[in-house]
């Protein structure tokens, strides 16, 4: 009993050391909330990043790599930002277990590019998941099943900070336990992944495109000491479904990372235009750790608040003050931006992400999903789910199975709607089934340039 009652207060001890540590770090950034008055940026300052600090990918590639390419790996950690729960898909638990091609899911895609990285060049590239405390539990539960693979895992759970009131600004939580008040904390964005200690590869656990580049790694080595670029950003070409999307500009003389919530209202429209501002952030981020150290340490990494407001199941307003890590671009020194192709940016956020990385659009091999070399076009197609396929479990019962897709440039469906088996879509294919009409596409059935609405049901007999 006494060793069960020490081993309790050591436990009791250590979660008092990161609740004081949460409590501090809430504490700076609610000040600094309080001190900023408006818009952090000065629109007059704004200014496009010189031609230099936006290297296209194909020149970085051209260079070529060299035979022992294996040393940079060893000098490489993956990191990925796992602090998100599958909500948003109708999902319990984090988003990362979300079953997303052949029963893989994100975490087992991520562990296959990995294990077949160290196989091939027999290496020892480890990965780091940074864990929310709405993900820490289940992912460590999960964890133990890849034990066998030749990938060392580790993990570190993100700070978790207080909601606030949007009206009287106080934290809404009640006590500094989590329990019975889940809706009261809330993890504060991925700029505190500075916070833990040659380079790190950082990216979003749902973007299926974020593999390691072994061109870009080639290219962060190759610099001369003194050269070195300690932060590199992947962007690419913006199109109308990324205007929200954090874009590169040059400010004060330094490159900086541009979201939307920054910008005044005045300007959000120019913020938008795909002429003025071209590129957008992949959120694929490689930085120096001996850079993020003297940062840390000169306590340089001045983040710029983003304040979120959210309104809870209740009704209550509330705001979240979050930071992002690619916003620490400012801080490092000879930062770059590399325009990588969009093949490189695949997130999954809804049902219709799904859709096209489920689909034949894409092939898998090692963990990596790569556009199937049978689509004519290297464009992805533009899909849109209405409603009734929000969920992953609706999505799922709607489909016999994934249509042909390699053909197809846009699709739109809305209402009750299900597909048979072996169903081909091609061009721009519309279905549309008003509120109390249902349309069951036929097994076998091939629509080019359709629309489809009114009623169309088959029943067995």
């Amino acid at each position: 009993l006494k060793d069960q009652a020490k081993i309790l207060t050591k436990l009791d001890f250590v979660v008092l050391q990161i609740s004081k540590k949460d409590f501090d770090g809430f504490k700076k950034l609610f000040h600094r909330f309080l001190q900023v008055k408006g818009p952090s940026i000065d629109w007059a300052k704004i200014s496009r990043p010189p031609e230099d600090s936006i290297q296209p990918y194909e020149r970085i590639r051209a260079k070529g790599l060299p035979e022992d390419i294996a040393a940079a790996l060893n000098r490489l950690v993956v990191v990925k930002l796992n602090g998100g729960l599958g909500t948003s898909m109708g999902c319990k638990g984090p988003k990362s277990l979300i079953s997303v091609r052949n029963e893989n899911t994100f975490l087992d895609l991520t562990v296959k590019q990995i294990e077949h990285l160290n196989k091939t060049y027999d290496t020892n590239v480890p990965l780091v998941l940074m864990n929310s405390f709405n993900t820490d539990e289940d992912t460590k539960k999960i964890l133990q099943k890849y034990t066998h693979h030749r990938v060392q895992i580790h993990t570190f759970n993100q700070s978790r900070y207080p909601r606030i009131n949007k009206e009287s600004l106080l934290p809404i939580a009640k006590s500094m336990g989590a329990d019975g008040e889940g809706e009261a904390w809330y993890p504060p964005g991925h700029g505190d992944i500075y916070a833990r200690k040659e380079y790190i590869f950082v990216s979003n656990i749902d973007n299926l495109g974020a593999t390691v580049d072994l061109f870009i790694l080639q290219h962060l080595m190759s610099q001369p000491q003194d050269k070195r670029c300690e932060f590199i950003m992947e962007v690419t070409d913006k199109t109308r479904a990324d205007v929200k999307g954090g874009t590169l500009i040059e400010y004060e003389e330094r490159l900086r990372l541009l979201e939307i919530a920054q910008v005044p209202k005045a300007h959000v429209d120019e913020f938008k235009s795909v002429t003025k501002f071209k590129i957008f952030n992949t959120n694929n981020l490689w930085i120096s750790l001996p850079a993020i150290k003297r940062v840390h340490d000169a306590n340089a990494l001045d983040l710029e608040i983003i304040v979120n407001p959210k309104t809870l199941d209740g009704g209550l307003n509330v705001i979240q003050l979050e930071t992002a890590v690619g916003a620490a671009i400012k801080s490092f020194k000879n930062a770059l931006g590399v325009n990588v192709p969009r093949s490189r940016f695949l997130p999954v956020k809804t049902t219709s992400d799904l859709l096209l990385v489920m689909s034949n659009l894409y092939s898998l091999d090692a963990g990596s999903l790569t556009m199937s070399k049978k689509r004519e076009f290297p464009t992805t197609p533009h899909v849109k789910l209405g409603s009734s396929f929000t969920k992953v479990q609706e999505y799922l019962r709607r489909f016999e199975n994934i249509p042909d897709m390699l053909e197809l440039d846009h699709l739109t469906v809305s209402g009750d709607v299900t597909f048979g088996k072996n169903v081909s879509l091609k061009g721009t294919v519309i279905i549309i089934a008003n509120h109390g009409d249902r349309i069951d596409i036929p097994a076998g059935a091939m629509l080019e340039n359709k629309i489809v609405s009114g009623n169309l049901r088959i029943l067995d007999h």
